[in-house]
């Protein structure tokens, strides 16, 4: 292709430290100067190696998206990564034009409705609900509180889900009774777990899109340049439309296996995608569902390999 086109990342993470326990393992990283953490009680490399003292931090990444042309991001947070809400506020705070962040509670333990409300005070946009990692049945009062306060004050909401459609007929409840609440459905459905289209059915409700955070890691088995990956977004594109999927890499986890830039680009490169098609997964999708204003225009930057 010639001209390039403008680029949002709708789903990537950063953090300063990393020491959290989920379902009752440890996440921590390796010391001293490992890139590594040790993950469920398995080690495993969760940063770049060069990224020796375990800091995922937002200028680094800003080096990656300046080198890549990606104009913005939105910063998504997990369970295990640990709470991260006020490094993403200094994030939102330095940097406004380059980033979205998402603010996240303690979904686990109840009386969460509280610190959620003190997150929207506290400026954040959206608010991430890892459920996949909840009970399978993870709806309830407070829940439904919850998504009624964030339907009333525009507050968007990032959920990533469990495999399949075990979560799905809690999220057509949810829809049902918060119509104009937004929400992004994540790691595009799972992609490569059976069912994973219920999940993108969703995004036939108005108000839902669904984001490919993750999608070369679901087929990383196959690798780059991940034609399996461009079918499923025909086909997501098939149900619900072009409109309703963005682009996201999962930065920084899978660019242990390949470049950033690699992470979009096998879809700028595949021949089965119109460019109107790649403009509305890789940017105008995004742009309008997050709100972002003017995107900073990037230089091409020659490699001293050219």
């Amino acid at each position: 292709m010639g001209e390039h086109m403008t680029i949002i990342d709708a789903h990537a993470h950063l953090w300063l430290h990393q020491d959290t326990v989920v379902n009752g393992l440890p996440i921590y990283q390796l010391e001293p100067n490992r890139s590594r953490s040790m993950f469920f009680g398995e080690e495993r490399q969760m940063l770049p190696p060069y990224m020796t003292d375990g800091q995922n931090t937002a200028e680094r990444f800003l080096s990656n998206m300046d080198y890549a042309q990606v104009s913005a991001a939105v910063i998504t947070q997990e369970f295990i990564d640990g709470l991260q809400n006020s490094y993403l506020q200094q994030v939102q705070r330095c940097y406004p034009d380059r980033f979205f962040t998402f603010g996240m509670a303690d979904w686990r333990q109840p009386g969460f409705l509280t610190s959620a409300q003190a997150l929207i005070k506290q400026g954040f946009r959206g608010l991430k609900i890892p459920a996949a990692r909840l009970d399978v049945q993870f709806l309830n009062d407070e829940f439904m509180q919850l998504f009624r306060l964030m339907e009333q004050q525009g507050i968007i909401l990032g959920i990533e889900l469990a495999d399949g459609d075990v979560q799905v007929g809690q999220m057509e409840e949810i829809i049902s009774e918060c119509p104009r609440l937004k929400i992004a459905i994540g790691h595009f459905g799972m992609v490569t777990r059976p069912d994973w289209l219920a999940q993108i059915r969703l995004a036939r409700h108005e108000n839902v899109y669904v984001e490919s955070g993750g999608i070369t890691w679901l087929f990383n088995d196959e690798f780059y340049p991940f034609p399996s990956a461009v079918r499923a977004i025909k086909e997501a594109a098939n149900e619900v439309g072009m409109e309703k999927l963005m682009w996201g890499s999962d930065y920084p986890r899978t660019i242990t296996a390949i470049t950033y830039r690699m992470s979009y680009d096998f879809v700028t490169k595949s021949a089965e995608l119109t460019d109107t098609e790649k403009r509305l997964f890789l940017a105008d999708n995004a742009r309008r569902f997050f709100g972002f204003g003017e995107l900073k225009e990037l230089p091409y930057i020659k490699n001293m390999s050219e």
